[in-house]
């Protein structure tokens, strides 16, 4: 029996929140091995969380992983069976769900080193994003604009295609990457990371975001600081806009 979507959309979703603050606990915590590895291995790790997750459930639901593309993939009608409305509550919370139990399975794996940490906000670093300078316009607009060069690449993505036959027999015939398929969307993240990601830490993505936040509020972490509320919207916000705004420009192309 196939796998469900919303099953792997809450499976690709854990997988990316544990691969994807797991990378970052492994950086900022106390005593770990890859202390202090610096913004690059985050981006990298982040970039890589985001190929696995789509290698491995991609092939079941689409692999959005991420509200903004699911409802930007609606908004827009793109591909040859548009994505539809009546799907995206079901998406989003299976990937609000996966974000949470993946950032639990991050603190369980690294609790020894949340223990030996002292720092409150590297705690909560390794859970959700906080912005360099906090400037709530400036941070909603850096989160819009992320969004929007990954949702917009996303949805000018498109499957290798040659046709076959001869006049009326003419067919077109999609061939998909697999594997390959899956790597241009991680070193998109990647490249956003490296470029875009030094002044909110680029969520792009509500779910990553929410879910571990509420992961943080919920799990009994020695020492921790509160979940910083006051900041959660922009994160869900900015990249919600960014997602339409790229859904837009891609309606309004074709």
């Amino acid at each position: 029996m196939p796998l469900n979507r919303y099953l792997a959309e809450f499976i690709g979703t854990a997988i990316l929140v544990l691969l994807g603050n797991g990378v970052v606990a492994n950086v900022v915590l106390s005593r770990t091995k890859g202390r202090g590895g610096g913004w690059i291995v985050i981006c990298a790790g982040w970039g890589f969380a985001v190929f696995v997750a789509v290698l491995r459930v991609g092939q079941f639901g689409g692999a959005h992983i991420n509200p903004a593309v699911t409802i930007g993939l609606a908004f827009s009608g793109a591909g040859d069976n548009p994505f539809p409305w009546s799907d995206v509550p079901g998406y989003i919370v299976a990937q609000l769900g996966g974000a949470l139990i993946g950032a639990g399975i991050v603190y369980l794996f690294y609790k020894s080193h949340y223990d030996a940490t002292e720092d409150a906000d590297l705690k909560l670093a390794t859970f959700c994003t906080a912005p360099a300078i906090r400037s709530l316009r400036l941070n909603i607009f850096c989160e819009a604009i992320a969004t929007f060069v990954l949702v917009y690449a996303v949805l000018l993505s498109t499957d290798v295609a040659f046709t076959l036959g001869v006049g009326a027999n003419l067919q077109k015939i999609k061939v998909r990457l697999g594997s390959v398929g899956a790597l241009p969307v991680g070193l998109i993240v990647f490249a956003i990371g490296l470029s875009l990601g030094g002044t909110t830490g680029y969520a792009i993505n509500p779910a990553r975001d929410l879910g571990p936040r509420i992961a943080h509020a919920l799990l009994p972490i020695a020492g921790k600081r509160d979940s910083d509320w006051q900041y959660a919207a922009i994160p869900v916000l900015g990249p919600i806009v960014g997602g339409l705004a790229a859904a837009l420009l891609f309606k309004l192309q074709s």
